[in-house]
């Protein structure tokens, strides 16, 4: 299950596991959702979602993918420019 609804939170580079965890947060209860029905559509445990929500740093990422897809979030992940002079592989 996926839900779609366009939530504007912040509009930034850098998140911390924090902010994550409020866009987590701010877009489930934008949806009605309780933490137990997010964490069935997602297919994660109701105590990862408590985490994930929380900030926990050591959050599985797989599962924090999962999760924010199945709430309609994008991420995008932009690599650094190549420095001046690197050799390509």
């Amino acid at each position: 299950m996926i839900f779609s609804r366009s939530v504007k939170i912040m509009n930034r580079r850098t998140l911390t596991t924090a902010e994550i965890g409020d866009i987590v947060r701010t877009t489930r209860k934008a949806f009605g959702l309780r933490q137990d029905q997010l964490a069935g559509a997602a297919g994660v445990g109701l105590r990862f979602i408590v985490d994930l929500e929380a900030g926990k740093q050591t959050a599985q990422i797989g599962k924090a993918l999962q999760v924010l897809a199945t709430l309609g979030c994008s991420l995008e992940i932009t690599p650094p420019p190549e420095p001046k002079g690197a050799r390509k592989a």
